[in-house]
C-alpha cells in the first residue's frame, strides 16, 4: 500500500511541476495583454514550449558560488525550499484514496512556517548585504501574515469543525463559504498573496534598493528552484481558495477551473497593482488583518457555541 501511495505521490509531483511551468507561460502571456503586448510566441506552437526553454537554459547555465558564502547552506536551501512546497501538497484531500490527512490544515500550517527558514537562510549564507535585507524582509513579512492566516483557518475549523481538509468540500455542497464570509475570504487572498512574495507585497525583491533581494547571489540551478518553489506554492495557494471558498471535489473538472480562475487572480493582481511601502505593509497586517480575523473567529466560536446549545 505504501509503495502506491509513493507513486502516486511521484505523480502529483510531476503534475505540480508541469502545472508550474504552464503557470509560467500564463504568467507572461497575461502581463504581456495587460501590458498591450504578446507574450512568449516563438519557441512551439504559439509559444507553447517556452517553459521548457527556460528550464533548459537556466539548468544548463554555469553555477556560481560567491567565494564568501557559507556553502552548505547556502547550497542546500533552494533544494529544501522546493522540497516544503511541494510536500505541502500532501494535504490535498484526494477522494481516489491517495492521502488524507486527519490533521491536513496543521500539517498545512508548519510547512508554511518552515518556508520561512529557507529564505533566512538563503539570505544570510549568501553574505551579501543586499541578499541579508531581502530575507529579513521576507521573513518579518511571512511572520506577520502567517498569523491571520492561522487565524482565518480556526474560524473556519471552529464551523466545520475539524482539521481534515476534506471537511471543507463536504461542507460547501449548498452554499460556499465566499458568500458567508466575504470579508474573510478578501483577507485570505490578500495575505496568500503577502505569504508568496507576490506583488504587492513583494518586498523580498525590491530591485530598486535590494538588486533582487534574499536570491540575488544565485544563479542558473539554484534560481530556479526558488522560483519553481515559488510558483508550487501560489499554485497550492490556489488550491486552497478554491477548496476553502469556492466548494467543490477534487475529482471534479469544475475545481480545476476555479483553481485556475484564483491562479490567474495573481498575475492579474501582478500586472495591476503598484508595490506597497513596507511600513503601510507591516499596518495592514498587524492593524487591520489582525483585528478582523480575530473578531470573526470570537463571532464563530459564539455561532458554534449556539448551535450546540440549541442541539442540546
Amino acid at each position: 500500500m505504501s509503495f502506491v501511495m509513493l507513486i502516486s505521490y511521484i505523480l502529483v509531483v510531476i503534475c505540480v511541476l508541469v502545472g508550474v511551468a504552464f503557470l509560467t507561460l500564463l504568467e507572461r502571456k497575461v502581463l504581456g495583454y495587460i501590458q498591450i503586448r504578446k507574450g512568449p510566441n516563438k519557441v512551439g506552437f504559439i509559444g507553447i514550449l517556452q517553459p521548457f526553454s527556460d528550464a533548459i537554459k537556466l539548468f544548463t547555465k554555469e553555477q556560481t558560488y560567491p567565494t564568501m558564502s557559507n556553502f552548505m547552506p547556502y547550497y542546500l536551501s533552494p533544494v529544501f525550499s522546493l522540497f516544503v512546497s511541494l510536500i505541502v501538497w500532501l494535504t490535498m484531500p484526494y477522494e481516489i484514496g491517495l492521502f488524507n490527512f486527519s490533521m491536513g490544515t496543521l500539517f498545512f500550517l508548519c510547512c508554511t512556517s518552515l518556508g520561512v527558514y529557507t529564505t533566512m537562510g538563503a539570505g544570510w549564507s549568501s553574505n551579501s548585504k543586499y541578499s541579508l535585507l531581502g530575507s529579513l524582509r521576507a521573513v518579518a513579512q511571512t511572520i506577520s501574515y502567517e498569523v491571520s492566516l492561522a487565524l482565518i483557518l480556526l474560524s473556519f475549523i471552529m464551523l466545520v469543525g475539524g482539521f481534515n481538509l476534506s471537511l471543507f468540500s463536504l461542507y460547501q455542497r449548498d452554499c460556499w463559504f465566499l458568500f458567508l464570509t466575504m470579508p474573510l475570504s478578501l483577507i485570505w487572498f490578500a495575505s496568500c498573496l503577502a505569504e508568496t512574495n507576490r506583488t504587492p507585497f513583494d518586498f523580498a525583491e525590491g530591485e530598486s534598493e535590494l538588486v533582487s533581494g534574499f536570491n540575488t547571489e544565485y544563479s542558473s540551478g539554484g534560481f530556479a528552484l526558488i522560483f519553481l518553489a515559488e510558483y508550487a506554492s501560489i499554485l497550492f495557494m490556489s488550491m486552497l481558495v478554491a477548496l476553502l471558498f469556492l466548494g467543490g471535489n477534487l475529482i471534479s473538472v469544475s475545481f480545476y477551473m476555479k483553481l485556475a480562475f484564483v491562479a490567474f487572480c495573481f498575475i492579474w493582481v501582478r500586472g495591476t497593482l503598484p508595490r506597497f511601502r513596507y511600513d503601510k505593509l507591516m499596518y495592514l497586517a498587524w492593524k487591520s488583518f489582525l483585528p478582523v480575523s480575530l473578531n470573526y473567529l470570537i463571532f464563530f466560536m459564539g455561532v458554534k457555541m449556539m448551535l450546540v446549545v440549541m442541539l442540546i
